[in-house]
Protein backbone atom coordinates (compact mmCIF):
# COMPACT_ATOMS: atom_id res chain seq x y z
CA UNK A 1 0.00 0.00 0.00
CA UNK A 2 3.11 2.44 -0.10
CA UNK A 3 2.70 3.22 -3.18
CA UNK A 4 -0.28 5.61 -2.43
CA UNK A 5 -0.51 8.44 -0.12
CA UNK A 6 -2.99 11.73 0.69
CA UNK A 7 -0.65 14.33 -1.54
CA UNK A 8 0.23 17.03 0.95
CA UNK A 9 0.33 19.76 -1.54
CA UNK A 10 -3.69 19.32 -2.04
CA UNK A 11 -4.27 21.21 1.28
CA UNK A 12 -1.32 23.85 2.19
CA UNK A 13 -3.11 23.97 5.83
CA UNK A 14 -2.53 20.16 6.04
CA UNK A 15 1.16 19.53 4.49
CA UNK A 16 2.50 18.71 7.62
CA UNK A 17 0.54 15.65 8.31
CA UNK A 18 -1.05 14.94 4.73
CA UNK A 19 1.47 12.58 3.12
CA UNK A 20 1.47 9.96 6.18
CA UNK A 21 1.09 6.08 5.00
CA UNK A 22 1.57 2.62 6.19
CA UNK A 23 5.37 1.84 6.19
CA UNK A 24 5.51 -0.90 8.72
CA UNK A 25 3.74 -1.69 12.21
CA UNK A 26 5.18 -1.69 15.72
CA UNK A 27 6.73 -5.06 16.82
CA UNK A 28 4.63 -7.91 18.77
CA UNK A 29 4.75 -8.70 22.19
CA UNK A 30 2.25 -10.96 24.59
CA UNK A 31 1.61 -11.56 28.20
CA UNK A 32 3.55 -14.78 29.09
CA UNK A 33 1.67 -18.00 30.50
CA UNK A 34 0.94 -17.52 34.51
CA UNK A 35 2.20 -13.84 34.80
CA UNK A 36 1.00 -11.50 37.45
CA UNK A 37 -2.76 -9.92 37.25
CA UNK A 38 -0.42 -6.31 36.64
CA UNK A 39 1.55 -7.91 34.59
CA UNK A 40 -1.38 -9.54 32.05
CA UNK A 41 -3.03 -5.91 32.17
CA UNK A 42 0.33 -3.66 31.00
CA UNK A 43 0.38 -6.36 28.12
CA UNK A 44 -3.10 -5.49 26.99
CA UNK A 45 -2.81 -2.23 27.25
CA UNK A 46 0.70 -2.33 25.10
CA UNK A 47 -0.94 -4.38 23.13
CA UNK A 48 -3.76 -1.82 22.38
CA UNK A 49 -1.51 0.95 21.97
CA UNK A 50 0.64 -1.06 19.36
CA UNK A 51 -3.20 -1.50 17.72
CA UNK A 52 -3.89 1.77 17.83
CA UNK A 53 -0.86 3.19 16.04
CA UNK A 54 -0.99 0.34 13.37
CA UNK A 55 -4.80 1.79 12.75
CA UNK A 56 -3.31 5.91 12.85
CA UNK A 57 -0.15 4.71 10.97
CA UNK A 58 -2.69 2.44 8.36
CA UNK A 59 -5.47 4.85 8.12
CA UNK A 60 -3.83 7.49 5.36
CA UNK A 61 -3.48 4.08 2.76
CA UNK A 62 -6.97 3.34 3.48
CA UNK A 63 -8.34 6.53 3.15
CA UNK A 64 -6.09 6.98 -0.31
CA UNK A 65 -7.70 3.77 -1.30
CA UNK A 66 -11.21 5.35 -1.38
CA UNK A 67 -9.67 7.57 -4.25
CA UNK A 68 -11.82 10.32 -3.53
CA UNK A 69 -13.57 12.03 -0.99
CA UNK A 70 -15.69 15.05 0.01
CA UNK A 71 -13.75 17.26 2.48
CA UNK A 72 -15.00 20.05 4.92
CA UNK A 73 -11.80 22.40 6.71
CA UNK A 74 -12.01 24.16 9.32
CA UNK A 75 -9.12 26.47 10.18
CA UNK A 76 -8.83 29.13 13.52
CA UNK A 77 -5.54 31.59 13.92
CA UNK A 78 -5.37 33.31 16.64
CA UNK A 79 -2.60 36.33 17.49
CA UNK A 80 -2.61 39.32 18.74
CA UNK A 81 -5.68 39.09 20.94
CA UNK A 82 -7.85 38.84 17.43
CA UNK A 83 -8.67 35.47 15.98
CA UNK A 84 -9.92 34.67 12.10
CA UNK A 85 -11.31 31.41 11.20
CA UNK A 86 -11.56 29.71 7.11
CA UNK A 87 -13.86 27.59 6.68
CA UNK A 88 -14.08 25.22 2.91
CA UNK A 89 -16.16 22.94 1.15
CA UNK A 90 -15.16 20.87 -1.88
CA UNK A 91 -13.69 17.56 -3.03
CA UNK A 92 -10.52 15.95 -3.29
CA UNK A 93 -8.53 13.43 -5.33
CA UNK A 94 -6.86 11.43 -2.71
CA UNK A 95 -4.28 9.68 -3.94
CA UNK A 96 -2.79 12.74 -7.00
CA UNK A 97 -3.72 15.73 -4.65
CA UNK A 98 -6.17 17.38 -6.97
CA UNK A 99 -8.87 19.69 -5.62
CA UNK A 100 -11.78 21.72 -5.69
CA UNK A 101 -12.96 24.36 -2.51
CA UNK A 102 -14.81 27.12 -1.84
CA UNK A 103 -12.93 29.03 0.96
CA UNK A 104 -15.02 31.55 3.11
CA UNK A 105 -13.01 33.94 5.60
CA UNK A 106 -13.66 37.39 6.86
CA UNK A 107 -16.67 37.61 4.78
CA UNK A 108 -15.32 36.20 1.60
CA UNK A 109 -15.37 33.78 -0.41
CA UNK A 110 -12.26 32.30 -2.38
CA UNK A 111 -13.03 29.62 -5.40
CA UNK A 112 -9.45 27.27 -5.09
CA UNK A 113 -8.50 24.64 -7.25
CA UNK A 114 -5.31 22.16 -6.96
CA UNK A 115 -4.20 20.38 -10.21
CA UNK A 116 -0.63 19.06 -10.54
CA UNK A 117 0.24 20.51 -7.76
CA UNK A 118 -0.23 24.12 -8.52
CA UNK A 119 -2.88 26.22 -6.03
CA UNK A 120 -5.30 28.60 -8.15
CA UNK A 121 -7.31 30.79 -6.43
CA UNK A 122 -10.12 33.51 -7.69
CA UNK A 123 -11.59 35.99 -4.98
CA UNK A 124 -14.73 37.66 -6.45
CA UNK A 125 -14.56 41.09 -7.63
CA UNK A 126 -10.58 41.65 -6.91
CA UNK A 127 -8.00 40.80 -9.87
CA UNK A 128 -4.39 40.68 -9.78
CA UNK A 129 -2.35 41.70 -13.38
CA UNK A 130 -5.93 42.48 -14.37
CA UNK A 131 -6.91 38.62 -13.85
CA UNK A 132 -9.10 36.76 -12.39
CA UNK A 133 -7.33 33.96 -10.96
CA UNK A 134 -3.72 33.78 -8.88
CA UNK A 135 -1.20 30.69 -9.67
CA UNK A 136 1.10 29.43 -6.87
CA UNK A 137 3.41 26.37 -7.95
CA UNK A 138 3.84 24.64 -4.61
CA UNK A 139 6.59 22.72 -5.60
CA UNK A 140 8.53 25.83 -6.49
CA UNK A 141 7.52 27.19 -3.12
CA UNK A 142 8.62 24.36 -1.23
CA UNK A 143 11.69 24.76 -3.03
CA UNK A 144 12.78 28.51 -2.32
CA UNK A 145 11.76 28.63 1.29
CA UNK A 146 14.80 25.37 1.70
CA UNK A 147 12.12 22.55 1.45
CA UNK A 148 12.81 19.54 -0.64
CA UNK A 149 10.26 20.22 -3.30
CA UNK A 150 10.09 16.38 -3.53
CA UNK A 151 8.57 16.29 -0.09
CA UNK A 152 5.46 18.00 -1.28
CA UNK A 153 2.88 15.55 -2.20
CA UNK A 154 5.43 12.61 -2.96
CA UNK A 155 4.07 9.69 -1.59
CA UNK A 156 7.52 8.43 -1.51
CA UNK A 157 8.49 10.35 1.13
CA UNK A 158 5.92 8.86 3.57
CA UNK A 159 7.63 6.82 5.37
CA UNK A 160 9.80 9.51 7.35
CA UNK A 161 6.47 10.66 8.50
CA UNK A 162 5.00 7.14 9.67
CA UNK A 163 8.52 6.55 11.89
CA UNK A 164 7.38 9.75 13.65
CA UNK A 165 4.77 7.52 15.26
CA UNK A 166 5.34 4.82 18.01
CA UNK A 167 3.44 3.28 20.36
CA UNK A 168 3.90 5.47 23.18
CA UNK A 169 2.52 8.82 20.51
CA UNK A 170 -0.67 6.85 20.25
CA UNK A 171 -3.67 6.69 22.52
CA UNK A 172 -7.01 5.60 22.17
CA UNK A 173 -9.62 8.19 23.64
CA UNK A 174 -13.01 6.28 22.98
CA UNK A 175 -15.73 6.18 20.10
CA UNK A 176 -17.78 8.73 18.81
CA UNK A 177 -20.38 9.33 15.77
CA UNK A 178 -19.65 12.15 12.72
CA UNK A 179 -22.46 12.36 10.86
CA UNK A 180 -23.68 8.86 12.07
CA UNK A 181 -21.33 7.22 11.15
CA UNK A 182 -19.21 5.11 14.06
CA UNK A 183 -15.67 6.34 14.53
CA UNK A 184 -12.76 5.50 17.16
CA UNK A 185 -11.08 8.49 17.89
CA UNK A 186 -6.96 8.64 18.65
CA UNK A 187 -4.46 11.40 20.45
CA UNK A 188 -1.27 11.26 18.43
CA UNK A 189 1.43 13.19 19.19
CA UNK A 190 3.99 13.24 16.30
CA UNK A 191 7.88 13.89 17.01
CA UNK A 192 8.65 16.79 14.31
CA UNK A 193 12.20 15.97 14.68
CA UNK A 194 12.05 12.66 12.65
CA UNK A 195 9.70 14.54 10.01
CA UNK A 196 11.50 15.49 6.68
CA UNK A 197 12.95 19.00 7.48
CA UNK A 198 12.42 18.14 11.18
CA UNK A 199 14.89 20.78 12.80
CA UNK A 200 13.81 22.99 10.31
CA UNK A 201 10.58 22.53 11.24
CA UNK A 202 11.15 22.46 15.09
CA UNK A 203 12.58 25.74 14.84
CA UNK A 204 8.68 27.11 14.09
CA UNK A 205 6.29 24.33 16.13
CA UNK A 206 8.36 23.24 19.08
CA UNK A 207 9.42 19.42 19.41
CA UNK A 208 6.07 17.20 19.21
CA UNK A 209 2.66 18.17 16.77
CA UNK A 210 -0.08 17.06 18.87
CA UNK A 211 -2.68 15.57 16.65
CA UNK A 212 -6.45 13.73 16.93
CA UNK A 213 -7.51 11.20 14.22
CA UNK A 214 -11.30 9.85 13.78
CA UNK A 215 -11.30 6.43 12.10
CA UNK A 216 -14.51 4.55 10.90
CA UNK A 217 -15.09 0.75 11.14
CA UNK A 218 -13.15 0.80 7.71
CA UNK A 219 -9.68 2.33 9.18
CA UNK A 220 -10.53 4.95 6.85
CA UNK A 221 -10.29 8.90 8.63
CA UNK A 222 -13.38 10.68 9.09
CA UNK A 223 -11.97 13.73 10.93
CA UNK A 224 -8.76 14.52 11.58
CA UNK A 225 -7.34 17.91 13.48
CA UNK A 226 -3.76 19.67 14.65
CA UNK A 227 -3.27 22.27 16.81
CA UNK A 228 -0.12 23.86 16.38
CA UNK A 229 2.02 27.36 17.54
CA UNK A 230 4.53 28.77 15.19
CA UNK A 231 6.35 31.38 14.35
CA UNK A 232 4.42 33.62 11.93
CA UNK A 233 5.46 34.23 8.49
CA UNK A 234 6.51 37.27 6.94
CA UNK A 235 3.35 37.52 4.54
CA UNK A 236 1.21 37.65 7.71
CA UNK A 237 2.52 41.06 8.92
CA UNK A 238 0.24 44.00 9.07
CA UNK A 239 0.58 46.83 6.56
CA UNK A 240 3.04 49.11 8.34
CA UNK A 241 3.56 47.06 11.40
CA UNK A 242 5.69 44.23 13.00
CA UNK A 243 4.54 40.80 12.16
CA UNK A 244 3.02 38.79 15.48
CA UNK A 245 5.87 36.63 16.85
CA UNK A 246 3.37 32.99 17.58
CA UNK A 247 0.43 32.12 15.89
CA UNK A 248 -1.74 29.44 17.18
CA UNK A 249 -3.47 27.61 14.29
CA UNK A 250 -6.07 24.60 14.58
CA UNK A 251 -6.88 22.73 11.54
CA UNK A 252 -9.69 20.41 11.55
CA UNK A 253 -10.62 18.43 8.44
CA UNK A 254 -13.63 16.11 7.83
CA UNK A 255 -13.88 13.00 4.96
CA UNK A 256 -17.11 12.13 3.83
CA UNK A 257 -18.79 10.74 0.55
CA UNK A 258 -16.02 8.40 -0.52
CA UNK A 259 -15.98 7.93 -4.05
CA UNK A 260 -17.16 11.50 -4.90
CA UNK A 261 -16.35 12.92 -8.30
CA UNK A 262 -13.46 15.46 -8.35
CA UNK A 263 -13.60 17.81 -11.39
CA UNK A 264 -10.44 19.80 -10.68
CA UNK A 265 -9.32 21.68 -13.94
CA UNK A 266 -6.80 24.35 -14.30
CA UNK A 267 -8.16 28.13 -15.35
CA UNK A 268 -7.46 28.78 -18.82
CA UNK A 269 -4.16 30.27 -18.82
CA UNK A 270 -5.12 34.14 -19.88
CA UNK A 271 -7.10 34.47 -17.05
CA UNK A 272 -4.35 33.53 -14.44
CA UNK A 273 -1.54 35.80 -12.86
CA UNK A 274 1.42 33.75 -11.24
CA UNK A 275 2.22 34.81 -7.94
CA UNK A 276 4.91 32.22 -7.04
CA UNK A 277 7.87 34.19 -6.44
CA UNK A 278 6.14 36.71 -4.38
CA UNK A 279 4.42 34.01 -2.42
CA UNK A 280 8.03 32.18 -1.72
CA UNK A 281 9.66 35.66 -0.77
CA UNK A 282 7.04 35.99 1.95
CA UNK A 283 5.43 38.77 -0.14
CA UNK A 284 1.36 39.62 0.46
CA UNK A 285 -1.09 38.77 -2.06
CA UNK A 286 -4.46 39.81 -2.45
CA UNK A 287 -6.01 37.06 -0.29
Amino acid sequence: MGSKGMKAGAIATAVVMGGVALTGCGGDSEPEAGGTTAAASASSSAGAREQGTTAVRDAYDRTAEAETAKLTIKVKADANGRSVTADGRGALDLAEGDSTMTITAEGRSVEQRVVDQVLYQKVPGQEAGGKPWTRIDLKRVAGQQGVDPQQIGDPAQSAAYARAITDKDVSEVGTEKIDGVDTTHYKVSIDVAKLPGGARLGKQIGPTLPMRIWLDDEGRIRRQQIDMTLEAPASARPEGGAAPQRVKVSTLMEFSDFGTEVDAEAPPAGQVTDVTDRVAQGGRTRT
